[in-house]
């Protein structure tokens, strides 16, 4: 087949025309690797509340709509939010529905946890990860919000964030963190009121990407593919209820599953009410120690995160430094956009 000048010189100008006029999102697509900051929290936003684990009731509801009025936010309930299914807050592919729907929803900013519990692990094969990647928002919670969190992080690629559920205590101290981080788009250094209850376990500064969550959380996880890489991150865990041979028995997991030999730096948050058990028994920093200390990396112990009611909002896949000497964790980005 021929084609004449005239004809040619249509095509080009067509075809060049067309290139010109692409749309943005293709201009500037990302890498798939690329780690996605949420936009940012503003007054009058919605936030979404959602029931992934235990069971909640009407009251907490009602008092999570007073948390959130006072900081100036809507609020939208999951569908399923009063569901009960045992001692979960609903069937599992309902749990996981609302939570899919919250990120489909173009009215909701944020996603926050009323609560944790047990059952998120369960829900993971079922939530839409190419969606939220697409439609990156704002997901907060602590406990048993762990699974979500790094699954999220993982499989979609964007940073969630360790910090109160809705049931939690809104006090000044977390209230401040939560502005600074979510709103202000702030890059803080953390650092706890007081020396009181932390203990260095090795000194020293390391940076990397900030990963970690719920200790019993993150070892029923292991060997699934829901988890972010360690290599060369920070890790943080924290606990409740815990007798000290179950944190080694934990800690020991995640040793011979070659994550600690990985990580650039460890901080271990709180763990309340965690107790000697059985004598005889070694002390907490005793095992932290045993399992931490030969690794020659900074790390320590009682940073304000955990099942406390003074708490961090925690970003997880930003980079930060730590600095074991003084316990402070300082954002090098902002989280949020």
């Amino acid at each position: 087949m021929t084609i004449n000048r005239r004809q040619f010189l249509t095509t080009v100008g067509l075809s060049a025309l067309a290139t010109s006029f692409q749309p943005l999102t293709a201009q500037a697509k990302v890498s798939p690797n690329t780690i996605l900051k949420p936009p940012r929290l503003q007054v009058g936003d919605t936030v979404g509340l959602i029931s992934p684990a235990g069971v909640v009731d009407a009251k907490d509801i009602e008092d999570a709509k007073k948390s959130f009025g006072l900081l100036g936010l809507k609020v939208k309930l999951g569908t399923h939010i009063l569901d009960r299914y045992g001692y979960l807050a609903g069937r599992d592919r309902d749990r996981a529905a609302d939570i899919n729907a919250m990120f489909a929803d173009n009215s909701v900013k944020a996603i926050i946890a009323m609560r944790g519990g047990w059952g998120c692990n369960r829900i993971l094969p079922l939530i839409n990860y190419p969606l939220i990647r697409e439609r990156p928002k704002i997901l907060m919670g602590y406990s048993d919000i762990t699974s979500l969190l790094l699954a999220i992080n993982a499989r979609s690629r964007i940073v969630t964030f360790h910090g109160a559920v809705a049931t939690s205590t809104w006090n000044e101290f977390t209230v401040d963190y939560l502005k600074r981080i979510l709103f202000n788009c702030e890059a803080v250094t953390m650092q706890n009121l007081t020396t009181e209850g932390r203990e260095v376990i090795t000194t020293g500064k390391a940076r990397g990407k900030l990963v970690g969550g719920n200790l019993s959380v993150l070892a029923a996880m292991l060997g699934s593919p829901y988890l972010p890489s360690w290599n060369k991150n920070i890790l943080f865990v924290e606990d409740i209820g815990e007798d000290v041979y179950k944190i080694d028995r934990m800690l020991t997991q995640l040793k011979n599953a070659g994550i600690l030999n990985r990580i650039a730096g460890f901080i271990f948050g709180q763990c309340t009410n965690c107790k000697l058990g059985d004598e005889p028994s070694f002390t907490l920093t005793q095992v932290l120690q045993d399992h931490i200390q030969h690794l020659g990396i900074p790390a320590w112990y009682g940073s304000m995160i955990g099942h406390i009611k003074d708490k961090f909002t925690v970003p997880i896949g930003v980079e930060v430094e730590i600095d074991a000497n003084i316990g402070t964790l300082r954002m090098l980005e902002s989280a949020v956009s």
